[in-house]
């Protein structure tokens, strides 16, 4: 699983495999879920996250395991 936040683009990507992604689907204005061949979501992508959440520290995020 990689957790990859593109600056520039003002972009966080979440990926959850290394499946090939086979279709993307904007499910929400602004996020993106990618799917593999098997229809399971293998991606997901949340566009204009500092727009979304300004309060966010994207420096600083952070991965928690419950």
């Amino acid at each position: 699983m990689r957790l990859h936040y593109d600056e520039k683009a003002d972009a966080l990507y979440l990926r959850l495999d290394d499946s090939k992604i086979e279709e993307s689907q904007e499910v929400q204005p602004g996020i993106v879920l990618d799917f593999n061949a098997q229809k399971q979501v293998v991606a997901i992508e949340v566009l204009r996250l500092k727009e979304r959440f300004p309060s966010a520290d994207v420096k600083g995020l952070r991965f928690e395991v419950a």
